[in-house]
């Protein structure tokens, strides 16, 4: 640079310092310097930003994995307990179902030992189960005109 200077002002040291550069030489030479120096700064800045681009990426794609690697055990988590609770909810359910059956069986045999009872009653006095009957009806008959 210095060299293009001297070149430029006509300050070659050989031919010696003769003349003072003009203000317009001295103005193109600062501009000449400061662009130097902004593509050194924008070179240099370019260079950061894609260094700290390429560690952001690599930042992302971490995370993305300690992501999915958390997504997957909760996964795996969620699928055990859902597991737990369904052989769980399997289990009350059967017991459920063999209560509900047991009961049912014992209603019927309640039935029919009350069928049976009823009908031996019946047959044992009639004209009491025919007056007994006579009666519900009549009483129905009031509750239902009202």
């Amino acid at each position: 640079m210095i060299d293009s200077i001297s070149n430029a002002n006509g300050l070659d040291p050989e031919s010696g310092f003769g003349a003072e550069p003009s203000a317009t030489q001295a103005a193109k030479d600062l501009r000449s310097a400061a662009t130097e120096s902004v593509r050194d700064i924008a070179h240099t800045a370019s260079a950061q930003a894609a260094i700290l681009k390429e560690r952001a990426v690599e930042s992302a794609h971490q995370l993305k994995d300690v992501a999915v690697e958390k997504a997957n055990r909760l996964k795996v988590t969620a699928s055990e307990k859902a597991e737990t609770i369904k052989q769980a909810a399997t289990t009350k359910a059967t017991h459920f179902k063999d209560s509900a059956n047991e009961q049912w069986h014992e209603t019927r045999e309640k039935a029919k030992e009350f069928h049976v009872t009823a009908e031996d009653y019946i047959r044992q006095n009639p004209t009491k189960s025919v007056l007994g009957a006579i009666g519900i009806g009549f009483l129905i008959g009031l509750v239902a005109r009202r």
